[in-house]
């Protein structure tokens, strides 16, 4: 068999170039596209999951105060706010308990 005539430098350096490049392209760009669909997702979410969850509460805080009759007026209507103060205190805390550095099996 006959050896393959040996390449130019400029050949050379051109196949380095474009090594190089689709090289950190695919090791870089490709993976970060991935990454911005998966926060995407996820900011998307989170603001459905917390817009969600603030209007929960103003329903909760409704129920209270018409619910109730004339239970929580005059100086009790302060109670009615404490209690979805509380309640949202516990989901926060509920939220915050789920967060782990270890990925969930």
């Amino acid at each position: 068999m006959a050896d393959p005539a040996p390449k130019s430098l400029p050949e050379v350096v051109s196949e380095l170039w474009m090594l190089t490049r689709d090289y950190a392209k695919q090791e870089t760009i490709d993976p970060l596209k991935g990454v911005g669909r998966y926060l995407g997702f996820g900011l998307g979410g989170a603001v459905m999951g917390g817009l969600g969850v603030l209007l929960l509460m103003f329903a909760l805080l409704r129920a209270l105060q018409t619910q109730t009759g004339t239970a929580l007026t005059g100086s009790w209507s302060w109670v009615p706010y404490f209690v979805v103060v509380a309640v949202a205190a516990l989901v926060v805390a509920w939220a915050v308990s789920r967060i782990s550095r270890k990925p969930s099996r």
